[in-house]
């Protein structure tokens, strides 16, 4: 199974992005994206940005991850 999770762009450096998800901030390889901007929602999957979604499907996909994770 593969995993994608969504985080807000919050710092562009060439192709390369920081990346907030939810309090961990992590560098993301945006170069297979046209038109990112800092306050972008992205979807990344083993640390490349794969597609970006809107504010309110990031944070609706946040929230089910939350419920998913209290339930371990």
């Amino acid at each position: 199974m593969c995993l994608a999770i969504p985080g807000k762009v919050v710092e562009i450096r060439g192709h390369m992005a920081k990346v907030d998800f939810k309090g961990i901030l992590r560098l993301v390889d945006i170069s297979m994206l046209e038109d990112v901007r800092i306050g972008d929602y992205v979807v990344v999957h083993v640390g490349f940005a794969i597609s970006k979604l809107d504010e309110k499907e990031a944070k609706e996909t946040l929230k089910l991850w939350d419920e998913i994770l209290r339930g371990i």
